[in-house]
């Protein structure tokens, strides 16, 4: 039985691959290291979603962005994010793998808390341009604060991307893998990545 690569791709060396997972589980950072890897466009859902001072697109506007972001470069992409209920299949039917990042919230929520600090403090500004983290918003709204957010999605994003598993796990022909623990079988997946773009 041949092993499985780290990438599926759609055999012609192209690849195009959705980051899915809870916020703050690392999409981005993974998304902009795999990127670089592929040498292809980091695609944030994020950023094109987000208008300045969180002003959110429509569906119409939305879709248009990304159709137009997907479209830029025959050699593949790197999208972080879902919004699968704003912009359907968009991205569902064009991607050739789907990167489930899963650690444990202990890992990743309090990376996340650090992040938004940060942002609060304005020593790092992870937000879509032109938007801002702000007190109220991060500790008074439950609508604007990721913490919240990322607290009340873990189990409900786990269940749905563990269905998701089931019907497109890599391991029984499908193109979906999850990647979980507390950091070593990330990097091992990315050396892997690394390796197979250099043929070695």
């Amino acid at each position: 039985m041949s092993q499985i690569p780290p990438l599926i791709g759609d055999g012609r060396g192209r690849y195009r691959v959705h980051i899915v997972g809870n916020s703050g589980a690392g999409k981005s950072t993974l998304g902009t290291e795999l990127a670089s890897i592929l040498d292809v466009p980091f695609i944030p859902l994020d950023s094109l979603f987000w208008k300045p001072n969180w002003t959110p697109s429509t569906p119409e506007e939305f879709q248009d962005k990304v159709t137009q972001r997907l479209t830029e470069d025959e050699k593949g992409w790197v999208v972080d994010g879902d919004y699968a209920s704003d912009i359907g299949d968009v991205v569902m039917e064009r991607r050739t793998d789907v990167i489930w990042l899963d650690p444990p919230f202990l890992l990743y929520f309090p990376r996340l808390v650090m992040r938004t600090l940060q942002g609060l403090i304005g020593v790092k500004n992870n937000c879509p341009p032109g938007c801002r983290e702000t007190l109220a918003g991060v500790f008074l709204s439950k609508e604007r604060s990721i913490l919240y957010w990322t607290i009340t999605h873990h189990s409900p994003v786990r269940r749905r991307e563990s269905e998701n598993l089931q019907r497109w796990d890599v391991h029984a022909g499908g193109n979906m893998r999850r990647i979980g623990g507390w950091g070593t079988e990330l990097r091992a997946w990315k050396q892997a990545v690394v390796a197979m773009v250099r043929g070695t």
